[in-house]
């Protein structure tokens, strides 16, 4: 097995010839070529299969990527036929059913995830259900913390992410067994006071491997992302024993300029050169055309609530939105108002959907959707992206909820037994109290029933944490100590109606408004 790096220029013969039996490549410069005269930070290696062949069974591995891009595809096809098992698996999500980590996981050879998003993979919820995996459900932004901590040597720190919640009070479903009782349920979190505020505290990550895909290499190690694609690659590099890079181009030292290298080859042990990528888009959006045929009715009742989002925003503001009802908000902000959207998979000012034929695999929002970036715009990783969040340098966030409680509480993330998306990066988004929440949703669920009661039944995102609410219905202020506030109703609409389709209670406002 060849030595982590070659720090000393002057390696021995035998491991020389120990590195070119092994099909590795010395990466200072040259390739299949030894330099004499400085250091070997990263070596190259002639397949994916190469790279990865001493990851044994029980192996922890850290795997960059959101949704599908910028996963290392090719590092993880030849991981898979290797036929390592046991394996635990830290990483956002799993890709899709047969393509990322979701090969693996149809493999059999994941025992434990440690993600934030189950989404749309359904092999994935399928085996956590049935209790065949583990599964370690983390909020986004605490994962990339957490990987970030692991990287700098910081064994723990307190977030306000997750307070109030079965992250902090312990209780989550790990593993279930087949009747879907659970065997193995989360830890509770110390819990800490500051200047007010509540607190829990979060263990680093670490991990014996780290597959990582990246735009560029130079022959040093260090390694450029690409748009989006950035994401957790960086963070699970550093927080890795040994860190494994597939590529799509190198170039020599020097070519790449020292302020536009993303990751520094200090952090870079393997580099393997990628050929004919495939980079599957996950959700292929398109603009609008000018003039689109007439919708559905569901399509009119969401186009409602977007408009009356849309008045929330502010000219200069930071926002951030969610998938659905939230994202088509941003339709109608008016054209003489600057709002700057972030996307928690790592990009600000975010654009529209790009027309038919420019579209970029690499160039993604939250909901894995193809988009576009705005003038002014920047990229950056995973774990800057949340320090944006957490620290209250996001003005509105927008998402959607399945309950939300008549003080403030909101339940967008899972129903046990049953439906386990996971809580993605809403948590994060929650949390911070220098950020407005507004949820958006349908007032009732299906069968009429209602979303917003005295007190939520489902598992909580977070705890006294919304702001307002908008409905198909009204519009509701929500304050969590005094309740709910009718503020606002739409033309047609009744207080009797919405009392009927509310659980709560709540006062009506003297200064009521009719939205038309």
């Amino acid at each position: 097995m060849l030595a982590r790096r070659c720090l000393n220029p002057w390696w021995s013969a035998s491991l020389r010839q120990q590195a070119v039996r092994s099909g590795a490549v010395a990466g200072c410069g040259q390739n299949r070529s030894l330099s004499t005269s400085s250091p070997c930070l990263a070596t190259f290696y002639n397949s994916a299969a190469d790279a990865v062949a001493d990851i044994g069974d029980g192996s922890k591995l850290l795997v960059g990527g959101f949704g599908l891009c910028g996963i290392p595809e090719k590092l993880l096809v030849a991981l898979r036929n290797t036929g390592v098992g046991n394996l635990t698996a830290v990483s956002n999500n799993a890709g899709i059913d047969d393509v990322g980590l979701g090969m693996l996981l149809r493999n059999r050879q994941i025992k434990r995830m440690v993600s934030s998003y189950v989404g749309e993979n359904e092999e994935f919820a399928r085996q956590y259900l049935s209790g065949e995996l583990e599964v370690e459900l983390t909020p986004q932004g605490t994962l990339a913390e957490r990987l970030r901590a692991g990287g700098a040597g910081i064994p723990a720190f307190f977030t306000a992410t997750g307070y109030g919640t079965m992250i902090h009070e312990g209780g989550a479903p790990i593993k279930y067994n087949a009747k879907k009782d659970i065997v193995i349920a989360s830890e509770p979190r110390e819990c800490r006071e500051f200047n007010g505020h509540n607190y829990i505290m979060e263990e680093a990550i670490t991990g014996d491997f780290a597959l990582v895909k990246a735009w560029k290499a130079d022959r040093m190690g260090n390694l450029i992302f690409r748009s989006t694609a950035r994401n957790f690659n960086p963070a699970c590099a550093r927080a890795a024993k040994i860190c494994i890079a597939e590529v799509e181009e190198i170039v020599e030292t020097g070519e790449l300029q020292p302020g536009d290298i993303h990751l520094p080859s200090i952090y870079v042990d393997r580099v393997i050169l990628g050929e004919k990528y495939e980079k599957r888009i996950e959700r292929l959006t398109l603009a609008r055309p000018a003039n689109p045929a007439a919708g559905s009715a569901g399509d009119g009742l969401r186009e409602r609530i977007a408009k009356r989002v849309a008045l929330e925003f502010q000219d200069g503001m930071y926002a951030n939105l969610g998938i659905g009802i939230p994202m088509l908000a941003s339709n109608f902000i008016p054209d003489n108002m600057t709002v700057h959207l972030q996307s928690e998979n790592g990009l600000l000012g975010l654009g529209p959907f790009p027309e038919e034929g420019k579209q970029d695999p690499d160039l993604i929002n939250a909901g894995k959707e193809t988009v576009t970036i705005l003038p002014g715009g920047a990229y950056f990783g995973s774990d800057e992206s949340f320090a944006m969040i957490r620290g209250g340098h996001i003005d509105l966030t927008i998402l959607g909820a399945m309950e939300v409680s008549q003080h403030g509480d909101l339940a967008n993330w899972m129903i046990p037994k049953k439906l386990v998306k996971g809580m993605g990066g809403a948590m994060d988004l929650v949390g911070s109290k220098d950020t407005r929440v507004v949820v958006t949703m349908e007032h009732t669920a299906k069968g009429n029933r209602p979303k917003i009661l005295p007190k939520c039944t489902l598992p909580l995102t977070g705890k006294q944490v919304v702001d307002r609410i908008i409905t198909e219905k009204c519009v509701f202020d929500v304050c969590a100590e005094r309740g709910l506030t009718l503020v606002e109703m739409f033309e047609g609409v009744t207080v009797e109606e919405i009392k009927e389709a509310t659980a709560a209670d709540f006062q009506v406002s003297e200064n009521i408004k009719i939205l038309k």
